[in-house]
């Protein structure tokens, strides 16, 4: 599969998030300082290649009610830059277009316009299919048929070079993406970290539905990025458009 272009679709901005929010999940709350806040924003991915468009998670439903800005608050998404299908609209692509849509998790702003695309295959877990009730010929629960990637026991093989990855922990049937590309490795995560602070400092979000599990991807993850050049693609701040915009290669 030929990669022509990544792409990120920009949904909000300039948000805000505490680090008892972001590293609190295995210390505690308390254990962090609320008054020191990391920058916040969302973000889903998009992949143009010879085979089609694919999409990385879909965003919040056109219409969705942005939470309003509230000082102390644990996570501001931050000022609304665009609706998902207008994001992805604005990029210059129609919905017929997508063939494949490869959802890290259940969650709303990384699921809520599947129903938008329709010719995309569906690529979900088991575990967080089966909690969105998805039925249909184009849902695909994926069982990581494929072994072993790197360091990663259970993946799937989606095309050449790119892959699904079991991660659980941030929710039951969590997983990841990797897409090797031009001698990097593009890393979109979805919510394993909130911020890249947390990533580099090792701590878990207080959002988990499986902690043992989160902490055994984490440590995964971290393992990934000290062998592999890899660009860390996040969904919930600025780092994951600013990371694809300049290639960076995440240093731990």
């Amino acid at each position: 599969m030929k990669i022509n272009a990544i792409k990120a679709i920009r949904m909000f901005d300039g948000g805000f998030m505490n680090q008892s929010f972001a590293f609190g999940g295995e210390d505690g709350k308390d254990k962090y300082d609320e008054q020191i806040i990391y920058r916040s924003s969302l973000q889903n991915f998009l992949l143009d290649t010879d085979e089609g468009v694919v999409l990385i998670d879909t965003g919040f439903k056109t219409g969705f009610p942005a939470p309003a800005k509230k000082l102390g608050a644990p996570l501001y998404m931050g000022e609304k830059v665009a609706d998902y299908m207008e994001g992805f609209a604005a990029l210059g692509y129609k919905p017929e277009q997508v063939t494949k849509i490869l959802i890290t998790h259940k969650h709303n702003d990384h699921s809520d316009c599947l129903g938008c695309f329709p010719n995309a295959k569906v690529y979900i877990s088991p575990e967080d299919a089966d909690a969105m009730k998805l039925e249909g010929e184009n849902i695909v629960r994926v069982t990581y048929k494929d072994g072993a990637y790197k360091n990663f026991p259970a993946v799937e093989k989606i095309a050449d070079g790119l892959y699904l990855v079991e991660a659980r922990g941030h929710t039951k049937g969590n997983s990841i993406v990797i897409l090797e590309c031009d001698g990097l490795s593009y890393m979109f995560q979805g919510d394993v970290t909130y911020c890249d602070a947390a990533l580099k400092a090792n701590k878990l979000s207080i959002v988990y539905e499986d902690i043992d599990a989160a902490r055994d991807t984490l440590d995964r993850v971290r393992e990934f990025i000290s062998n592999n050049p890899t660009v860390y693609l996040s969904t919930h701040c600025p780092e994951g458009y600013e990371n694809l915009e300049m290639k960076r290669i995440m240093k731990l």
